[in-house]
């Protein structure tokens, strides 16, 4: 602002020297009387905006223009004798930065608790950045700024941020079911989230240009878990990888012994083999190791039955009794008619006795009823 004196203003017009400031006011403090006919430069990234007499009265564009006021140099100045050589005829002039505000912070200031569907009731913090620009002074004025002489980007800057933390509290309980599925989402969810926030900054005035999601991030122990989780996930099975380990060991001792042609490199060459397939044999499929199993023949009927069946399919036979004995608990050989520990038959092994209460039939030597509990 150019004037000769506190009470002449010739031409207003501003600049932003430090590049954060939204709006700035002429006068800075208090109000003041500007002149009829005082001249008023607008640059291109700013707007204009003339109160008189408490009211917006005008909004300017780039440009120069000419303020007509009832305050007439000289005249007023007599007239205004009464109020103590002050015109009541006050009026402020208003300068909006229209240029676009770039890398505003915005974060959570304390954990926001969260329902993970996975992982339970979990604690996360968010950060990231929005870009905002003024589209209309006069609503930006008077919802916003008020009577504040002049409003930095770090003023308003604090207030919205929380008002982006309300909205993303809402959005990421409607739209995330679980955290470890957000590192493929920022974009959808910063899209969202700016979507969701267009209405309350357009309530002031602003335009939410451009908003991000930088990082959303657990408590440490929760992303000690995660990491865990994910580890466990390259190896579904640690024996596997410590016989995977182990094998690749034997083969590397094997070729510094000289190979598996004599001394220990032999003796490793023949066990590899065996060593890979015990590695192996847990992806093979399920039937096709049933299928490599011998079967043993049914008692009763001499029907083939596997080794691990504890029914024979044919006639019922209960086949339980040949894989373990019932009175040392000794494991039995297929087709086995005595016990090699305590001498106990088969046959009585297999002897049912029934229930006399509601005629189960149990094993020989059983003292309750597996059916009804009933004491045989």
């Amino acid at each position: 602002m150019n004037s000769n004196s506190a009470f002449f203003l010739e031409n207003l017009e501003w600049f932003d020297e430090s590049g954060q400031e939204l709006v700035h006011r002429l006068p800075e403090e208090g109000s003041g009387e500007i002149k009829y006919g005082a001249q008023l430069t607008i640059r291109e990234s700013q707007a204009g905006v003339f109160y008189y007499k408490g009211k917006a009265v005008g909004a300017f564009g780039p440009g120069r223009h000419t303020l007509k006021t009832g305050n007439i140099p000289l005249l007023t100045k007599i007239a205004s004798i009464p109020w103590g050589m002050k015109s009541p005829l006050r009026a402020e002039m208003y300068f909006v930065n229209l240029k676009i505000f770039t890398n505003l912070k915005w974060g959570t200031r304390d954990p926001v608790a969260f329902k993970d569907s996975e992982l339970g009731l979990i604690r996360l913090r968010a950060f990231g950045v929005f870009n905002l620009q003024v589209v209309q002074p006069v609503l930006f004025i008077n919802r916003l700024v008020g009577t504040q002489g002049m409003y930095k980007t770090d003023e308003i800057e604090e207030y919205l941020n929380r008002v982006i933390v309300s909205r993303y509290n809402d959005y990421m309980g409607e739209t995330i079911d679980s955290i470890l599925n957000l590192p493929s989402q920022y974009d959808e969810l910063s899209e969202g989230l700016a979507k969701r926030l267009h209405e309350d900054f357009s309530h002031f005035g602003i335009n939410l240009t451009h908003l991000y999601i930088n990082a959303i991030t657990p408590p440490p122990e929760v992303q000690q878990a995660i990491d865990d989780r994910s580890r466990m996930g390259v190896f579904d099975d640690m024996n596997k990888l410590m016989q995977m380990k182990a094998a690749m060991a034997m083969e590397k001792a094997s070729d510094a012994e000289g190979g598996a042609g004599s001394g220990m490199g032999a003796g490793m060459g023949l066990m590899m083999p065996a060593m890979f397939a015990q590695y192996f044999s847990g992806s093979m499929p399920q039937a096709q190791q049933k299928a490599q199993q011998p079967d043993i023949s049914c008692p009763d009927c001499k029907q083939s039955i596997a080794v691990d069946a504890k029914f024979c399919p044919q006639c019922g036979h209960q086949q339980l009794v040949y894989n373990q004995c019932t009175k040392c608990n000794k494991n039995l050989t297929p087709n086995a008619k005595f016990c090699s520990r305590c001498g106990t038959s088969v046959e009585e092994m297999a002897a049912t006795k029934p229930c006399p209460t509601c005629g189960n039939e149990n094993l020989g030597d059983a003292s309750f009823c597996n059916e009804c509990g009933e004491k045989l």
